[in-house]
């Protein structure tokens, strides 16, 4: 009994033993779990918080250190912002999150293969959709080489009755309700038949002479070696030009005021004449507004070169030439401008390359006195034009384009011509009584300018006239080959005349 009683003893010792072992063994492992659970939770609890940080610190490096240790969890969480990778900079931050994250790197892996994904940005190769547009941008110098039918779109702009027969072509009215004045010397059916005449205006007792020009060729432009030279002189090109007869002299005030002054109309109303059907056309033609100044600024009228008006005017006033006369007037074109003015020369003037000359040919700077002069009074060209060479520049019916010349080198151009397209930058050749000995040459070229009307005090300023171009004047030409209608309308108020000429009209009630 002894023996049985100390064995159950010793086995309830060994139960107590056991069971403090386990309790101790149970404390002693709650112990670490709960200081374990503990750091986790506190870095679970963090991680939130935290993985913005990681995200952020590429975008942020120079942020603290803490932000890349306490938080590498973070980043799965993050990963909403693969949107921010079209900031791309974020490729980098996801390579070093991968390390961080085992475990997340499942879900970091799908989003490496977005990033493959960001090949679709490559996809916007679709951008050599774009590279398309260039190729119809080319399709544009078309559009500027169309500039010749400009003319023809004026049929689009609405014209008031009143305006027809100032704004359609001038052969509309040519040899129908406007007949040809009798003038036996103007008449020619051909180039042999040409010969100088004597042109009178209807009406009055104002005339003008014309010289025939007989059609060639020339070369025009000048040589790089010429005294002078402007780039915009060149390449020299031939040019074919068509006979026509070109006015002696400049067009003097008192053949434009006639029309500009409605001093035609005012004479035949002071002798009560009736019109003539000639009459009634070239009375219908716009005329300008009275101007504010004298527009020869006390520098003469009898005699000499009518000034400052727009090429617009220059324009007009040759339609109602036109329909005093019964015969087609219009200004020149620079080609014969440029042909008419060397006269079968290829010099720097059409009396040689010797400057010290052109005073026995032209009014200029150095001995004008600083004014224009009566027309015809220095020696004429070999074709017998007088004044082609200063006194006034002269309008001519291109627009300035100053490498224009390259596209007619290396071939002969019949007729060239560049249609008027702006306001401004328009053509007058010639040089003036204000002008240096280079710019009276054959070949020298010059555009015209905004400041030409600057002291305009009209708002808006006119269409007529340019207060500031006293130096500016015209003279015309009659082709021996009247154009047709169509034809016309290339030598003719362009579309932004007409434009130009209706505006005005609006601004000064109708009244024109």
């Amino acid at each position: 009994m002894k023996a049985i009683g100390f064995r159950a003893v010793g086995m309830r010792i060994l139960a107590v033993a056991s069971a403090v072992c386990l309790v101790m063994t149970i404390g002693c492992g709650d112990g670490k779990s709960g200081k374990k659970t503990e750091t986790p939770s506190k870095g679970s609890n963090g991680s939130p918080t935290g993985s913005p940080v990681d995200v952020q610190l590429p975008a942020d490096l120079p942020g603290s250190s803490e932000g890349g240790t306490a938080q590498p969890k973070p980043e799965p969480k993050m990963e909403p912002k693969p949107e921010e990778k079209p900031a791309e900079p974020k490729p980098e931050p996801t390579s070093e999150e991968k390390p961080a994250e085992p475990k997340a790197e499942p879900k970091a892996e799908p989003k490496p293969e977005e990033k493959p994904a960001e090949p679709k940005p490559e996809e916007k190769p679709a951008e050599p959709k774009q590279e398309l547009k260039p190729e119809e941008k080319p399709a544009s110098p078309s559009t500027g080489d169309s500039s010749q039918s400009m003319p023809a779109k004026s049929a689009d702009i609405e014209i008031p009755e009143k305006h027809k027969i100032s704004l359609e072509p001038t052969p509309n009215f040519l040899g129908k309700t406007v007949k040809p004045t009798p003038n036996p010397d103007a008449e020619a059916s051909d180039e042999a038949g040409m010969k100088p005449y004597k042109e009178t205006i209807p009406g009055a007792e104002v005339s003008f002479e014309m010289i025939p020009i007989k059609g060639g060729k020339y070369l025009r432009g000048s040589p790089d070696t010429e005294e002078g030279r402007k780039p915009d002189e060149g390449p020299q090109h031939e040019v074919e030009i068509e006979p026509f007869w070109m006015g002696k002299c400049e067009v003097t005030w008192e053949e434009y005021e006639l029309w500009c002054l409605k001093l035609d109309i005012q004479r035949r109303k002071l002798k009560n004449q009736e019109p003539t059907e000639n009459d009634r056309v070239a009375d219908a033609i716009a005329m300008p507004t009275n101007p504010y100044t004298d527009m020869s600024f006390s520098m003469g009228k009898d005699g000499y070169p009518a000034i400052c008006m727009t090429q617009l005017s220059a324009k007009m006033y040759c339609k109602w030439l036109s329909a005093k006369t019964g015969r087609y007037y219009r200004l020149p074109t620079e080609a014969e401008w440029e042909y008419a003015c060397r006269a079968g020369t290829t010099t720097a003037y059409s009396f040689g390359d010797d400057p010290s000359k052109l005073g026995d040919y032209a009014w200029y700077l150095d001995n004008s006195d600083d004014k224009y002069h009566k027309v015809g009074q220095k020696k004429p060209n070999p074709w017998g034009l007088h004044d082609m060479h200063g006194n006034v520049s002269e309008w001519v019916l291109d627009q300035y384009v100053a490498d224009a010349y390259k596209q007619f080198a290396g071939k002969v151009t019949k007729n060239p011509f560049m249609p008027g397209t702006t306001e401004y930058n328009r053509i007058v050749r010639g040089g003036s009584w204000d002008d240096e000995p280079p710019a009276l040459r054959s070949a020298a070229r010059r555009s015209s300018e905004k400041i030409w009307k600057q002291q305009d005090p009209q708002i808006p300023q006119s269409v007529w006239y340019l207060t500031d171009a006293t130096f500016v004047g015209f003279r015309v030409v009659r082709p021996l080959r009247t154009p047709t209608p169509e034809e016309a309308k290339m030598f003719e108020l362009d579309n932004q005349q007409v434009e130009e000429f209706l505006d005005y009209d609006k601004a000064q009630a109708g009244k024109m």
